[in-house]
């Protein structure tokens, strides 16, 4: 790829969300304060929303990653559960062991005795939840049943949902409202400006290892901002196609046309006029090729 060839330990732009490239975008310390102003008051439920790619699973990984030691967490990522199956991985996750079947309501007491047990030893248990969103009405009623386990102080178990603004429409169900009610602390993820983008692309290259010139312009990050309106996901995507591209011709840095290409191959990225009549596969293909061409060329003449 174009890692040697730029000067980098690894890729910059992938889709893995990897808390080392957090950047702390203002929309993002935000949500972490209210998240850790919520956990410690011991609110029942903390509801955090974004549109797609605005980085709600690296928020909540970097959650994961920075709770105190005093808190146990158990962690959803994939919440497409039944009522049963969801109260299987809140127990699997709390670590609640089972010697043999039980009924459900050997289940849920066995669930509140771990819970209990959390407490007893000075400790906060939280649920964090992603993609929450895709939970079933009746297991969103489920989580609100956990929230009933408390002491006469304090809620056993808190819940953090994470989850496109679909979560919010889910919740605005007459039969959710009571849920709804229960939710202390919410906040709402916002895109990049064009500012911040800029310092997102540079702060990306620069932990992956980076340390040469400016390889992204300011007419780049323009162009850039205009395509994927400040979310950091398509950021990395058309990033990573114009690093390759600019790879592919040899060359340091990246163009506005390298941009360009970069979003005509990208379906969700928004369209400007067309450059070209080549496909970015072609042109990468067609670098890639001249780039081997010389390598063994190289070979040869030794």
């Amino acid at each position: 790829m174009y890692l040697y060839h730029f000067g980098l330990r690894e890729l910059p732009f992938t889709l893995t969300p990897n808390t080392s490239y957090y950047f702390g975008l203002p929309s993002h310390k935000q949500a972490i304060e209210v998240l850790t102003l919520a956990l410690k008051t011991g609110e029942g439920f903390i509801k955090v929303t974004g549109e797609v790619g605005t980085g709600k699973t690296l928020l909540c990984r970097k959650l994961l990653n920075e709770l105190p030691d005093h808190f146990v967490s158990a962690y959803i990522p994939n919440p497409y559960l039944s009522p049963e199956e969801l109260r299987l991985a809140v127990a699997r996750e709390l670590g609640v062991n089972f010697d043999g079947p039980v009924d459900q309501q050997q289940f849920t007491q066995r669930i509140q005795q771990r819970l209990i047990d959390i407490h007893r030893q000075g400790q906060a248990a939280v649920l964090i939840i992603d993609e929450a969103q895709a939970l079933p009405v009746e297991s969103i009623e489920a989580l609100r049943l956990f929230s009933n386990l408390e002491t006469e102080s304090q809620k056993l178990l808190q819940v953090v949902l994470f989850g496109q603004p679909e979560l919010d429409a889910k919740l605005a169900l007459p039969e959710l409202r009571q849920l709804k009610q229960r939710i202390g602390f919410s906040y709402q993820l916002s895109a990049m400006d064009l500012d911040q983008l800029t310092q997102y692309v540079r702060h990306r290259m620069q932990v992956a290892g980076y340390r040469g010139g400016e390889v992204f312009s300011t007419a780049c990050c323009r162009k850039l901002f205009r395509a994927s309106q400040g979310t950091p996901r398509l950021v990395n995507v058309l990033c990573h196609k114009a690093l390759m591209l600019a790879f592919g011709e040899g060359k340091m840095q990246v163009t506005p046309t390298h941009i360009q290409l970069a979003v005509q191959d990208t379906e969700a990225a928004i369209q400007s006029s067309p450059i070209g009549s080549w496909s970015l596969l072609v042109i990468v293909l067609s670098g890639l090729v001249m780039a081997g061409a010389g390598y063994w060329l190289w070979l040869r003449w030794l």
